[in-house]
């Protein structure tokens, strides 16, 4: 009996007392708009057998496919989705223990009808000058304060007193005008919750159309195969179509008339007398239309009857004439095409040289000391108040030849053809000729002298036999304008003088970059190359390094001597192609560098595909010896892991990290090692990016917003049951052990193990996880706190354990496996347990 009373009785009398029920909903009173969502959390702190709700009718819900039901343990969930206005009341959650005690919440659902507009329409478009009305329905419980703004000023505050609010809201403009044109906001207030919306409405103003016609008088010249061209412009909003009539009868293209530009120009081709008269332009838009006429006067329009193109000389005087005829007579201006400049009867230019004199329309356009800039096209225009007429004529100045090449002297030496171009403008073309003394060339008895005309240029081909070859030349140009001659050089090349200022700019054990200044005189033929030679102190033989091009400044070279920690001498050169090797430099002396550790590498990195990093190394100063291989460092910044090691060949030219992590910051270390130790290791740092979403047409896309969360809810459940069950035979723990132990009665093995066990449980529900506290880690790292690195306790008896291999690792977002050859699962040794069959985790 007593025995009894120990395992029965009294784990029944401490049941009942840790068991009484207390039910708490997240939520006491919400207020919710029609169409939107809520969820109210129950929570029954106790041993609930069940927890259920209730609707405002007293009805216990059933979960549907808009109000739905979720239980977690303790906790059950109500969610609304898309709430209407039969969902307002009192809804109740009433937990029930396993002795039929209920204990229950409530919360109070208010549905609110918020802010909505109603047709309305955006632009709205008015007449000018008529009285608008702009609509606006809005409607909401209770009726909402509606308001109307502009410029962001209501406009019940504008002085205009055209502006008004009617009964229904809708906004009222008398006499409305363009500079009413803008954006309206109409606005809706709910005082009682303070909810405001607003509709933005463009409100458009039509004006009606309106012509200017910039002229409306034309004359014209018969029988001339004239044209004129009527210009008739729109104002008007929207933007007018513009149509043309005569005679009530509406123009169309053909070969008598043009229409350009969306028809604001009308022009009439081979103007005859029954073409004078009106002609009316109309303008249609959505507001009205405007129409206007121009009238065609048919006359004799000016006509030039005398311009023809002249001919003078550089620094002479020429007279231009334009004669013109027409009723009334026409006044006649010139105009330089050259520069735009106009003359007009009685004008001069600023510098006197030209000056226009005329009467009865003749005019006379005179220039003295003629210049080169004075050539071109002149155009005449004559012009009375019924029309005009153009003109062009050119004016040709003719000179003595000009030079144009400022090449004079030329070298060459024996046996090398050289070109001496003589590049001569005229007007008239010039005949060129060589001469030598009063040679005529290429004369009889001179072989080796070649003259070529190419256009202006005659080219003068001399192949040196001998130094009675180099001397000057002389090319003649004449034309009927006159004679001029330029004379030109052969000089004898000779080889250029030497370089200088040779120095030692970059040394290290195998490789030494020289620079130096090109030489003062090249000797008349263009340096082909730059040699350095180069040869240790104690030998004789010179290793020969050529430039492979020629700087403007200076030149550099690299020679390779190939010994390390050695005094060398070196010189410099250059050569041309034709005279051959010109003088040396001074002698500079240097020493190579001894063989040392390598430099630090220089890299730079981008990210691989997927989750991995590329860092690719450049070039380096390997110190002499060569690169045996890279030591890799890495670590996440965030999570301040140990270090990760990774060993690289010495040839490679990258590194790839693979297996990283999106978004995560990592700290890179590479050092690099030749046969004499390692560099000072080089620092990078990098952020990988984020995951992409590469989710597309899954399983779940294909089902509903239920089925998916039907479908998660059983998924989950299966998975808390597995779980038990595994605990219940492997480790004696979980609920399914713990209702086994409170109806069979079956002491724990130590009342403080139970108590942790417990403790750990609550815990684990406050907390709201769902997966088994584990701590994922590389080797040797500590664990520490994730937010800001700070070190945390180890887990303790609380700490589900499972079989490391089984377990299956993945990341924060469930979808990727993490590398089993560089993460574990390391508990202390403190959670072991003293039974043998318990230890074995």
């Amino acid at each position: 009996n007593l025995k009894f009373l120990e395992f029965c009785i009294l784990p029944l009398l401490t049941s009942f007392h840790l068991t009484l029920l207390q039910v708490t909903i997240s939520l006491s009173k919400v207020e919710l708009s029609v169409g939107e969502s809520k969820f109210f959390t129950c929570t029954a702190i106790g041993e609930p057998e069940s927890i259920d709700w209730y609707n405002p009718q007293g009805e216990k819900i059933i979960s549907t496919q808009r109000i739905v039901v979720q239980k977690e343990g303790v906790r059950s969930r109500l969610t609304i989705y898309n709430a209407n206005i039969e969902d307002a009341g009192i809804y109740r959650c009433q937990a029930t223990d396993a002795k039929g005690q209920t204990q229950e919440a409530t919360v109070v659902l208010e549905i609110y009808q918020k802010l909505t507009f109603r047709e309305v329409v955006s632009p709205q478009e008015f007449k000018q000058g008529e009285d608008a009305e702009v609509v606006c329905r809005v409607s909401s419980s209770p009726a909402p304060a509606v308001s109307w703004l502009y410029h962001n000023e209501e406009v019940t505050t504008i002085s205009d007193n055209r502006f008004a609010m009617l009964a229904n809201n809708n906004l009222q403009i008398l006499n409305i005008n363009k500079s009413d044109e803008g954006i309206y906001r109409c606005e809706g207030r709910v005082e009682a919750r303070g909810e405001i919306d607003f509709r933005d409405i463009i409100v458009i103003v039509n004006v009606p159309p309106a012509i200017s016609m910039p002229q409306k008088s034309f004359n014209a010249t018969a029988e001339r195969g004239e044209e004129m061209t009527f210009s008739c412009r729109a104002s008007g909003s929207p933007e007018p179509a513009i149509s043309w009539f005569r005679n009530g009868k509406l123009i169309e293209e053909n070969e008598k008339y043009i229409l350009k530009g969306s028809n604001t120009e009308l022009t009439v081709r081979n103007i005859i007398n029954s073409d004078g008269g009106p002609y009316v332009c109309r303008a249609t838009n959505k507001a009205g239309e405007d129409e206007k006429q121009a009238f065609l006067q048919v006359f004799v329009q000016p006509h030039i009857i005398q311009l023809k193109n002249e001919t003078t000389f550089e620094n002479g005087q020429v007279t231009l004439i334009c004669d013109a005829e027409g009723e009334p007579i026409p006044e006649i201006t010139w105009k330089r095409a050259v520069d735009g400049f106009t003359f007009t009867e009685g004008d001069k230019s600023p510098d006197g040289r030209i000056e226009v004199k005329g009467q009865h329309g003749s005019s006379s356009l005179h220039i003295k000391d003629v210049k080169l800039s004075d050539s071109g096209r002149y155009d005449c225009e004559a012009a009375s108040r019924i029309g005009g007429h153009q003109k062009s004529m050119y004016l040709d100045i003719e000179y003595a030849p000009k030079f144009i090449s400022n090449q004079t002297i030329y070298y060459s030496w024996e046996g090398n053809p050289i070109n001496i171009s003589c590049d001569v403008k005229s007007n008239p073309p010039a005949s060129i000729h060589w001469r030598r003394e009063k040679l005529v060339l290429p004369a009889k008895n001179t072989t080796n002298l070649k003259t070529y005309s190419t256009g202006r240029k005659m080219i003068l081909e001399i192949a040196p036999t001998s130094d009675n070859d180099f001397g000057r030349y002389n090319c003649t140009a004449t034309n009927r304008i006159g004679t001029r001659f330029q004379e030109y050089i052969l000089a004898l090349a000779d080889v250029p003088s030497s370089p200088y200022g040779v120095k030692i700019i970059e040394l290290s054990q195998t490789t030494a970059k020289v620079s130096f200044n090109k030489p003062d005189s090249h000797g008349g033929v263009p340096i082909h190359h730059y040699q350095v030679d180069v040869k240790e102190v104690a030998s004789e033989i010179w290793k020969i390094v050529r430039s492979h091009g020629v700087q403007s400044e200076s030149a550099i070279s690299k020679c390779q001597p190939g010994t390390m920690n050695t005094t060398y001498e070196i010189r410099v050169g250059c050569s041309c192609k034709w005279k051959g090797q010109g003088d040396y430099s001074k002698i500079e002396i240097s020493k190579t560098l001894p063989v040392r550790e390598p430099s630090p590498p220089s890299i730079h990195g981008q990210p691989s595909s997927g989750k991995s990093f590329k860092l690719s190394i450049t070039k380096q100063d390997d110190g002499g010896a060569p690169i045996l291989e890279y030591i890799v460092k890495y670590r996440s910044k965030d999570k301040e892991d140990q270090w990760l090691e990774k060993k690289v060949q010495g040839n490679k030219d990258h590194i790839i990290l693979e297996h990283l992590q999106w978004t995560m910051g990592y700290e890179v270390q590479i050092t690099a090692a030749n046969r004499l130790g390692y560099s000072e290791p080089t620092v990078y740092e990098f952020s990988m990016p984020p995951k992409p979403n590469i989710i597309k047409d899954t399983l779940f896309n294909g089902l509903g917003l239920g089925a998916v969360i039907g479908l998660g809810v059983a998924a989950l459940l299966l998975i808390l049951v597995v779980t038990d069950v595994s605990c219940f035979f492997i480790r004696q723990c979980g609920l399914l052990m713990c209702i086994t132990r409170r109806m069979c009665g079956k002491k724990s093995g130590s009342s403080g193990k139970s108590k942790e066990l417990e403790e750990g449980k609550a815990a684990y529900l406050k907390d709201g996880s769902k997966e088994p506290i584990v701590e994922m880690r590389t080797e040797d790292e500590r664990i520490t706190n994730h937010e800001d690195g700070s070190p945390v306790n180890e887990p303790n008896e609380t700490t589900p354990l499972t079989e490391p291999e089984k377990l299956p690792l993945k990341e924060e977002n469930g979808k990727e496996a993490l590398n089993p050859e560089t993460i574990e699962i390391k508990v202390s040794n403190d959670i072991i347990q003293s039974k043998e069959d318990d230890s074995k985790a």
